[in-house]
């Protein structure tokens, strides 16, 4: 259902594709739900706001509702990814990291985590900043990785499902 929606509002691809970096620095191909018009990652990688005019009409709601991210289950199938653990990060990101930061490359990332429960509406975030990669860079992204570091230290399979529970219970 949700392809075919993706196809009839907007042309393009049904999957947007993106390398990002796994466990051990590890480049794979994320998978997602094409939520922008084709080519609109080209002019930036962050989104900005909720009615950022690259984002398709039905794209505005795949991505409020998560749905977006469904086909990061065949990463998880392939074993790119978990279903918790730290978020699969871009290169160009990956590559401002400091040597305690990159120990969220030593556990395979997730489609969930810490960071996804406290940054759910990043993107009303970053419309705050006049420069949105900046705020990124030097607020949230520190933010982020320390919410991830910490989650490295408590991991355990008990905390996975708090994890996937207080995710559901924010989405529903």
């Amino acid at each position: 259902m949700i392809a075919l929606l993706i196809v009839i509002t907007s042309p393009g691809g049904i999957l947007y594709r993106q390398p990002r970096i796994g466990i051990h620095g590890k480049v794979f191909t994320l998978y997602k739900f094409r939520t922008m018009y084709s080519g609109a990652d080209k002019k930036g990688l962050l989104t900005v706001g909720m009615r950022d005019t690259r984002i398709t009409g039905v794209g505005y709601y795949l991505r409020k509702y998560k749905l977006d991210e469904l086909p990061q289950l065949f990463n998880i199938i392939r074993g790119d990814m978990s279903v918790v653990g730290p978020r699969p990060e871009v290169e160009k990101y990956v590559a401002l990291y400091n040597a305690e930061q990159r120990n969220v490359l030593s556990v395979r990332p997730g489609l969930t985590d810490l960071a996804s429960l406290e940054y759910i509406d990043e993107n009303k975030v970053l419309a705050q900043y006049a420069d949105a990669e900046k705020a990124y860079i030097e607020h949230v992204m520190p933010h982020k990785l320390a919410l991830n570091l910490e989650y490295i230290s408590k991991q355990s399979l008990l905390y996975d499902l708090q994890i996937i529970i207080r995710t559901l219970l924010k989405l529903f």
